[in-house]
């Protein structure tokens, strides 16, 4: 099972374990054709703090062990039918019991000795309370991490990526001082495609105006492809998606060619990365970035000048290997 890379307690669970916890309070309607955002691929990576990019794997090896069941249905933010997840009756039990023993887990509260369930509140989701707990298990007032899908605070650092992604179009988009209606269109299907909360996409794009130099639009595509190539394989829905910014961005057929054996051939790094990615890797081997290894990573990405947007890339690419 895999381990996602975020922030305190909620890094110890493998992301498998955060989707069972996920899907086990967003059950299907029992009509057989609608279903809710939160059950479609973008809604469970936005509540399980990961890229999109990795929620594929994660679905195939809890279907593999008989933990969920697919569907097609209608969602309310898609004109046309999405696939779905659901668990099945032996994923309702794995959850169950992932739960409970998560509920009867022994935290310390202003001195006092707590039980996590005495502090979910009714309807609240398990995860986002179990963002606000250190790897320590002490409990802070804010999330240690927020997921990309909520609108303000710090996201996940895998999510840090596909927020660069959107940073960087919305600059380009911005360069002649308005966006256009197909410009808005393709932003609202990659801000839908990542899970990503509306209103973070908004923050985006007030930064993304004060920008004084945008990337060209070449170097916008090429990271475009590289963040869905992260697993060596385009998705269907990656590649309608990749089809529309091509042709709203006016690359033509060699340039879209040449972009995407240059996405392919890496990861090509500079020597500099090189040294930084093999640090990040040992520093994962446990599935937990502590905080001394979070100070020894900062400090050595001054030292070898590794910009945030590299750091979470690196990180992305080595999550799931």
């Amino acid at each position: 099972m895999s381990k996602g890379m975020v922030s305190g307690y909620l890094g110890s669970l493998t992301t498998e374990e955060r989707t069972l916890l996920h899907l086990v309070e967003e059950p299907l309607p029992k009509n057989k054709w609608e279903a809710q955002d939160a059950v479609t691929q973008a809604g469970i990576s936005a509540a399980v703090y990961v890229q999109r990019k990795h929620v594929p794997r994660t679905l195939k090896r809890l279907e593999k062990n008989n933990y969920i069941n697919t569907s097609l249905r209608h969602v309310p933010s898609s004109k046309q039918r999405r696939r779905v997840y659901e668990l099945t009756r032996d994923g309702r039990e794995a959850a169950g019991l992932l739960r409970k023993k998560i509920l009867d887990t022994t935290i310390e509260l202003e001195g006092d000795s707590n039980t996590i369930s005495s502090l979910l509140s009714s309807g609240e989701s398990l995860l986002q309370l179990l963002a606000h707990f250190d790897e320590n298990l002490v409990y802070h007032s804010t999330p240690v991490v927020a997921p990309v899908s909520s609108a303000d605070g710090s996201a996940s650092l895998d999510a840090q990526a596909g927020e660069n992604l959107v940073r960087q179009m919305f600059a380009t988009a911005w360069k002649d001082g308005k966006i256009t209606k197909d410009e808005q269109q393709l932003l609202s299907d990659v801000v839908s495609f990542l899970g990503m909360h509306p209103d973070r996409a908004r923050r985006l794009s007030e930064e993304a105006m004060g920008v004084p130099t945008t990337p060209p639009p070449e170097e916008v595509y090429l990271d475009m492809l590289r963040q869905a190539l992260m697993d060596g394989e385009l998705a269907e829905d990656e590649m309608l998606l990749i089809k529309t910014f091509q042709t709203a961005f006016e690359i033509d057929e060699e340039t879209h060619t040449k972009l995407l054996d240059v996405a392919k051939s890496e990861p090509a790094l500079p020597p500099h990365l090189e040294t930084y990615k093999a640090t990040l890797a040992t520093a994962m081997e446990d599935g937990i970035i502590t905080k001394d290894e979070d100070s020894m990573l900062q400090t050595l990405r001054k030292s070898l000048n590794v910009s945030e947007s590299e750091h979470a890339t690196l990180l992305a690419n080595l999550m799931d290997q």
